[in-house]
């Protein structure tokens, strides 16, 4: 079995390459953040839904929509007040 030696240039990079990732990711994180309206595309990867449930999810009422030419935008502020509405909490029968 060979060893390999792990230089203090070989940590270097990797510490680049690190904080290059997190820096990438904390970006995503703030764009979602500040972003006022998403696309489809973005919900369905948000929610993990396919293109008919979110289809299915704006023609029964439940996610308010705005539809401007041939694009769909939803409120992130909507689709947080529809998880929060359809949020199921179970209670353990079960006492101290």
């Amino acid at each position: 079995m060979s060893a390999t030696i792990i230089t203090t240039d070989d940590l270097r990079e990797f510490k680049l390459q690190l904080f290059k990732e997190l820096k990438n990711l904390m970006h995503q994180t703030e764009e979602r953040k500040l972003k006022k309206y998403l696309k489809s595309s973005e919900v369905m990867d948000l929610l993990q839904i396919s293109p008919g449930t979110l289809q299915h999810l704006r023609l029964n009422g439940t996610l308010p929509y705005v539809k401007i030419g041939g694009l769909i935008f939803y409120e992130a502020t909507d689709i947080q007040k529809v998880m929060d509405t359809h949020r199921i909490q179970h209670h353990s029968g079960f006492s101290k």
